[in-house]
């Protein structure tokens, strides 16, 4: 699989480099897609949580113990922690019995009940979720396990989407995920967790 990805990335590469530069973003005007209901002036994450709930999210704050308490409210016993979170949550996992990798093995992807990673962003207009590859210490921790964790403070919280495109950063990957995976068949039926995680949880660390 290794292999086809790169000669694929090497085919793309290839094709890019006769071009002397990049095209420039598109340019938009801040108010194009703005939620007129959005209270700019409140608490950013209470608007997230609000809107969060809507698209199915799951969104918790607190100390780590709050986290790993949670998780074991859930059953979730076992799973993946991003090596750079693993100081401030490993004590309260430990304590809430549960056994956390630092290394997302994928030989072993269906033993992991859960995955903890950084968010990159949070967009309190929409409830999502924003990932890169830069902040996303495992991209398949964050996508192969049932319950996916995302980690953020404060100061990621924006209001809308068009603030948060302004502090992006340039990244390869930038997955945006409002609430859980889901897909609909031709008959409307909604099922969640078909390409990703089926509980998208996000924790501000307070």
């Amino acid at each position: 699989m290794t292999a086809s990805r790169d000669a694929i990335l090497k085919r793309v590469n290839d094709a890019l480099a006769p071009l002397k530069e990049r095209a420039p973003y598109p340019e938009f005007d801040d108010d194009v897609a703005v939620m007129p209901a959005l209270d700019r002036n409140g608490d950013l994450w209470t608007a997230f949580c609000e809107r969060a709930k809507l698209v199915h999210g799951t969104p918790l704050s607190g100390k780590p113990a709050v986290l790993a308490d949670w998780l074991h409210g859930q059953n979730l016993h076992h799973g993946y922690c991003d090596p750079e979170l693993l100081p401030l949550f490993g004590e309260a996992l430990a304590a809430a019995g549960c056994a956390v990798e630092t290394i997302f093995d994928r030989a072993r992807v269906d033993e992991y009940q859960f995955g903890i990673t950084r968010a990159e962003a949070a967009i309190a207009e929409t409830g999502s979720l924003v990932l890169t590859d830069a902040t996303t210490s495992s991209r398949l921790a964050a996508l192969a396990p049932w319950t996916h964790v995302a980690v953020l403070k404060r100061g990621q919280i924006f209001a809308d989407v068009a603030d948060a495109l302004k502090k992006m950063p340039v990244d390869p990957n930038v997955i945006w995920c409002t609430g859980p995976s889901r897909t609909a068949d031709v008959e409307g039926i909604l099922i969640e967790g078909v390409h990703g995680p089926g509980v998208q949880v996000a924790f501000l660390l307070e």
